[in-house]
């Protein structure tokens, strides 16, 4: 991993809330809002972007945790920004607590857990578990 990831480091990503992102099972929309899936993908993807900068061309990150407590729904059209907050850092292990902000305040909190590895660890992992 190169140098310079520092607790404290922040990354933000904004969404516009569109249909594919509605709370749905099996394609049957349930509620026609943001749904936890979807925000869960964004708390990775947010989260993913504080470490992109510093891996080297051998590693790569991989998530190993996800907590998400989803306290307020978000329309269609509505615009979402989710904040990762880089709180930990130990060895290869990287921490962030993440929040979901629309127009309305907080719709969702959690906290994000990545393991940077080599990039051959990581194949060789998942040749392990084809197996």
């Amino acid at each position: 991993m190169k140098q310079g990831m520092v607790v404290g480091r922040e990354e933000t990503i904004e969404i516009i809330v569109t249909e594919d992102m509605f709370a749905s099972f099996e394609g049957v929309v349930v509620h026609p809002v943001y749904s936890t899936v979807a925000m869960t993908y964004h708390l990775e993807w947010v989260s993913r972007k504080i470490i992109l900068p510093f891996l080297e061309e051998h590693e790569e990150g991989m998530g190993a945790a996800v907590q998400l407590k989803h306290v307020a729904a978000s329309t269609l059209g509505s615009t979402v920004t989710l904040t990762a907050t880089l709180v930990e850092l130990r060895a290869n292990v990287v921490i962030t607590k993440v929040t979901a902000k629309n127009h309305l305040g907080l719709i969702g909190t959690g906290e994000v857990r990545q393991v940077i590895l080599p990039k051959e660890t990581i194949a060789q992992k998942l040749i392990e578990a084809a197996v």
